[in-house]
């Protein structure tokens, strides 16, 4: 670690800490993520794991680059390259922002191109919000960043945990509890960061799974009666809770 000088903590989650810090030896300003080890004997995080393996495999211009691993004093540090800001941050610095149709347009193209990029490779992100859109505004260059949920993915596609996506970017089979999804879950996302980038505002801000799929039928089936609502939403909650493992 006497390579990296840390500058600043610039965010935080469930799996680490990330710095702002400098390359001593190039002076190049890079993101230094710290993993959280949480036990001696469990040794590294499946997600660090996964994201370390992910990263070094994909190669392409709108996503970030993973520089270095750096693994001393029980400590884990994954080293990237520096963007300034996040796509949340730009929209809550920019008012005006969702009336710049080149500019929205520009963001989409992008984010569209990382996510080709990883499904031809098989790779789901999982976790696609604008806080994971990393952007340069000098250059409003976008990057997909945090492949910490991120998974390969095959054909016949396998199980894979529902507990994936943050809430309000999260697709309805998800919310119903499905553990067999493929590549529509990270199209979801992306459609629900595409009008918050034009509406200024989060399309579906549930406040939990059940209020989610209301907000998501409620804005798009809004014709149906609701005699039919309720028992479309029993036959949901029905099919949710099977998926947790009840039976009744």
């Amino acid at each position: 670690m006497d390579q990296y000088e840390k500058v600043e903590k610039i965010g935080e989650g469930t799996y680490g800490v990330v710095y702002k810090a400098r390359d001593r030896i190039t002076n190049e300003t890079i993101a230094l993520k710290k993993i959280r080890l949480e036990q001696e004997d469990e040794g590294v995080p499946s997600t660090a794991i996964r994201e370390i393996s992910l990263l070094k495999e994909m190669q392409h211009g709108n996503i970030v680059r993973l520089q270095d691993v750096v693994h001393s004093e029980k400590r884990l540090y994954l080293v990237f390259e520096y963007l300034d800001l996040d796509l949340k941050k730009h929209m809550d610095s920019c008012p005006e922002f969702g009336k710049d149709p080149r500019i929205i347009k520009t963001f989409l193209y992008q984010i569209l191109r990382g996510i080709a990029y990883c499904h031809s490779h098989r790779v789901l992100h999982r976790d696609l919000k604008p806080q994971n859109l990393l952007i340069d505004p000098r250059t409003n260059a976008l990057k997909l960043a945090d492949f910490g949920l991120a998974r390969a993915f095959g054909i016949p596609v396998r199980t894979f945990t529902h507990e994936v996506v943050t809430l309000w970017y999260r697709a309805p089979e998800i919310l119903l509890g499905s553990r067999h999804y493929s590549t529509p879950v990270d199209v979801w996302s992306v459609g629900c960061i595409f009008a918050e980038m034009v509406n200024q505002r989060p399309l579906f801000p549930g406040d939990s799974e059940i209020d989610e799929l209301f907000k998501i039928f409620r804005k798009y089936w809004c014709k149906i009666s609701p005699q039919n609502l309720c028992i479309l939403f029993r036959l949901m909650y029905y099919f949710y809770m099977k998926n947790l493992g009840y039976s009744k």
